[in-house]
């Protein structure tokens, strides 16, 4: 068990440094700095220590055997770069539009756990090839969808640093949620 609260704590550590590197080059920087805070919380430490593994979330793990994760329920509700936090499945729209730093934060995100997870296997196509096999294209708000999309398409061909930076993720968001002056939508990132 200390084993593995000190391999979890790196193990986090390493991620938030890696989407607080990405979320700077992103624009975000502030986003980047409290990426994650809740997995310090005895909710999501504790849970995660257990069922660590380095291999794969201890969330995964954890939902493996139990069939869920209380540190996940934790996570998703107070974490807003999750689609999961948007979704309401009583809700008249199921999937709202997330606005732009918490759509930004997300795609850091997932670039980063893969490369956290992947080390050096990871590659730039990585992130479109996981998105499209876990198929959460039907959470996610169909404008968020293409805004994902599009970002790793583009991470794909072109490598981080072309992708990864404010004014071709700003022209992404808007060209796909709609444009700059769009009264209707205040997520629209100027």
């Amino acid at each position: 068990m200390i084993k593995n609260l000190f391999l979890h704590l790196h193990l986090i550590n390493k991620h938030r440094f890696k989407v607080f590197r990405l979320c700077a080059k992103a624009g975000i920087p502030f986003r980047g700095l409290v990426h994650d805070l809740s997995k310090y919380s005895p909710t999501e430490f504790i849970e995660s220590i257990k069922y660590y593994s380095g291999d794969e979330s201890p969330i995964t793990n954890c939902k493996k055997i139990n069939g869920y994760s209380k540190a996940w329920l934790h996570h998703k509700n107070k974490n807003k770069h999750h689609f999961e936090y948007w979704y309401d499945v009583q809700g008249p729209v199921k999937a709202v539009l997330i606005p732009y730093k918490y759509t930004v934060e997300m795609i850091c995100d997932n670039i980063a756990a893969g490369m956290t997870y992947q080390k050096d296997k990871w590659t730039t196509s990585e992130p479109l090839e996981y998105y499209l096999k876990s198929d959460k294209s039907r959470y996610i708000h169909p404008k968020i969808d293409r805004v994902l999309m599009d970002t790793y398409m583009m991470l794909e061909k072109e490598g981080i640093d072309a992708t990864i930076n404010p004014k071709v993720l700003k022209n992404i968001y808007n060209r796909n949620v709609g444009g700059i002056g769009d009264k209707k939508n205040k997520t629209i990132c100027k």
